[in-house]
């Protein structure tokens, strides 16, 4: 499942133009016009990242992030239109932890909520292991083995395969992929991410395991049974 991504802002505009945005990139997305109704639906929905304007009436954006901060890892991306060195300070020193001026180009926001949620989904599972199948991968050891093989990969080949057993069943876009894996702006080989599919499939499958990331034409990859 993508991440469920709250936008709390009081201009309509925005929150349209946002929701359209990240539906179609293919986020999970509520609105909320207001800080209290902001607050309401942080709770109840549980979000996995906020995206937060700062000058609402009523219960400002400062407030909110203060309170959604509390005893809380929730990832929140402020929003301002102000590009005052004092109010990135504050925000930041209330919890927020990231910061974005308006207007701003959609690309940047959209890098900055990936990474945001790759940060978040890292320190996540940094304590646990991740499970499909037969296949084991722990981010705290670097250990990784399928039915009580271990495998030996490299750094990427560990990212590559750590992103699909976080998505297990889901197929992802070979853009999906390179964007979290090889990060946004990245130039090298344009088959860079067939090679390394390849190579971690070798590994994966030396034993005499069966497949287990399989093509999807035209699409992408997925890490199915």
């Amino acid at each position: 499942m993508e991440a469920k991504i709250l936008v709390i802002d009081d201009d309509r505009k925005i929150t349209a133009m946002l929701r359209r945005c990240l539906v179609f990139e293919g986020f999970e997305v509520q609105t909320a016009a207001g800080g209290e109704e902001g607050l309401r639906l942080a709770a109840a929905w549980k979000p996995d990242l906020v995206v937060l304007d700062v000058l609402m009436p009523g219960t400002d954006g400062w407030e909110v992030c203060r309170r959604l901060r509390a005893g809380s890892s929730l990832p929140i991306l402020m929003l301002t239109a102000k590009d005052e060195v004092a109010d990135r300070v504050k925000g930041l020193d209330l919890g927020a932890d990231d910061y974005l001026v308006k207007p701003f180009a959609l690309e940047e926001l959209l890098a900055r909520i990936r990474a945001l949620l790759r940060r978040s989904r890292q320190a996540d599972t940094a304590m646990r292991p991740l499970v499909y199948a037969d296949l084991t991968l722990d981010h705290a050891t670097r250990e990784v083995r399928r039915g009580g093989r271990p495998i030996q990969l490299t750094a990427r080949e560990f990212e590559l395969l750590a992103l699909f057993m976080e998505h297990p069943r889901q197929v992802l876009t070979r853009d999906q992929i390179m964007d979290r894996v090889w990060g946004i702006d990245y130039g090298g080989e344009s088959n860079v991410l067939e090679v390394y599919v390849g190579m971690l499939r070798q590994k994966l499958e030396e034993g005499g395991e069966k497949r287990i990331i399989h093509t999807v034409r035209g699409v992408g990859y997925v890490l199915k049974e």
